[in-house]
C-alpha cells in the first residue's frame, strides 16, 4: 500500500488521490516476449504483448533519415482525451532504483497512444538497461481509477540487437520517393538516360522488398518525331520492358499494368532536344493500402 501511494503522488499531472485504485498491466517474467515481426530493407517492427491490455509497437521505415515511431496499441481505445505520463521505472526485483519522467502525453479520443520520436528512442534505451517504461493515466471510464501500463525488459536485449541491425539495413529512400517516378530516354530508342537508370534501380530494389505494394501502373510515351504507328509501338515496348524487369524481380505480373500511349499526352513542346527528352518517358505509379 505504501509503494502505491508514494508512486501515485508523484504523478502531478493526473487528478489522483491516495485512495485511487491502481490497475497495473505488465507482462510477468514468464509472459514477457519481444518479437521482430518485420525485418527487411523497407520496414522494421519490434512488438511486445501486454497481457489483458494490447501491445507495444516500435517501428521504422525506409527513408532519407532514420525514423522511429512508438504506438501503444490498446484493445480498448480512449473514450475521451486523456492526459498521461510516461515514466521509466525499475522492475519490482530492482528496489531502490529511482524512476524518471520521459514525457507527458495526450491520448486522443478513439486513437492508440503514440509517443514522439525522441521519447521513443529514450524508451528503447531504458529497456536496454533493464528499466520498465510505464504509462500512467486516469481511466476515462472511472475517474477514481488509475491505469499503469508497463513494458517489461525481460527477453528484450536479443530482439533489440536484431532490431538495430534491421534499422542499419533500411534503404535510404522511402515509398514516397519512388511512388511516382518519371523515366526519360535517349533519342530514338529504348536506352534510358543515366539519371533514369539510377532511379529505376531504386524502384526495382524497393519493389523487391515491399510486400504491401498493391498495383504498379506503367505508362509509356514518345515524342512526336516519326510516324504515329511506330511511336505507338515504341511506347508499348518501353512500358513492357519496365514491366518485365519488375517481373524478373518477383513482382507478380497480375499486379503490374503496362500501357503505351505513343505521342499523346505531351508534357512539353517538341521544338528542342530538352523538350523532346521530357516527352520520351515512362511514368511509374505505385499504390499500396492506406494505413
Amino acid at each position: 500500500m505504501w509503494y502505491r501511494v508514494l508512486l501515485l503522488s508523484s504523478l502531478s499531472i493526473l487528478p489522483l488521490t491516495t485512495s485511487a485504485e491502481l490497475r497495473h498491466y505488465v507482462a510477468s517474467l514468464d509472459q514477457s516476449q519481444w518479437k521482430l515481426l518485420k525485418n527487411s530493407p523497407v520496414a522494421c517492427t519490434l512488438e511486445h504483448d501486454i497481457p489483458s491490455y494490447g501491445r507495444a509497437v516500435f517501428s521504422s521505415r525506409a527513408g532519407k533519415e532514420l525514423n522511429l515511431q512508438f504506438t501503444l496499441d490498446m484493445w480498448q481505445k480512449p473514450d475521451a482525451v486523456t492526459d498521461a505520463r510516461l515514466l521509466s521505472k525499475a522492475p519490482m526485483w530492482r528496489p531502490g532504483v529511482m524512476s524518471r519522467t520521459i514525457t507527458d502525453l495526450h491520448y486522443q479520443k478513439y486513437f492508440n497512444g503514440e509517443v514522439p520520436k525522441r521519447a521513443a528512442w529514450t524508451m528503447l534505451n531504458e529497456l536496454e538497461r533493464g528499466m520498465e517504461p510505464t504509462f500512467y493515466y486516469t481511466d476515462w471510464n472511472d475517474k477514481d481509477s488509475t491505469v499503469a501500463v508497463g513494458l517489461s525488459s525481460v527477453n528484450f536485449r536479443g530482439e533489440y540487437a536484431d532490431f538495430k541491425q534491421c534499422l542499419a539495413n533500411l534503404l535510404p529512400y522511402s515509398f514516397d520517393d519512388i511512388a511516382f517516378t518519371v523515366l526519360t530516354y535517349e533519342s530514338g530508342g529504348a536506352e534510358l538516360t543515366r539519371s533514369s537508370k539510377a532511379q529505376l534501380a531504386r524502384v526495382q530494389q524497393y519493389l523487391k522488398y515491399d510486400q504491401e505494394v498493391e498495383l504498379v501502373l506503367i505508362d509509356g510515351y514518345t515524342d512526336s518525331f516519326g510516324g504515329r504507328s511506330i511511336n505507338q509501338k515504341v511506347s508499348e515496348k518501353r512500358a513492357d520492358a519496365v514491366k518485365q524487369l519488375f517481373v524478373s524481380e518477383g513482382i507478380a505480373a497480375n499486379r503490374i499494368k503496362a500501357e503505351g500511349h505513343g505521342e499523346r499526352r505531351h508534357v512539353a513542346l517538341n521544338t528542342s532536344d530538352s523538350e523532346r527528352e521530357r516527352n520520351r518517358r515512362v511514368v511509374i505509379r505505385i499504390t499500396k493500402p492506406e494505413e
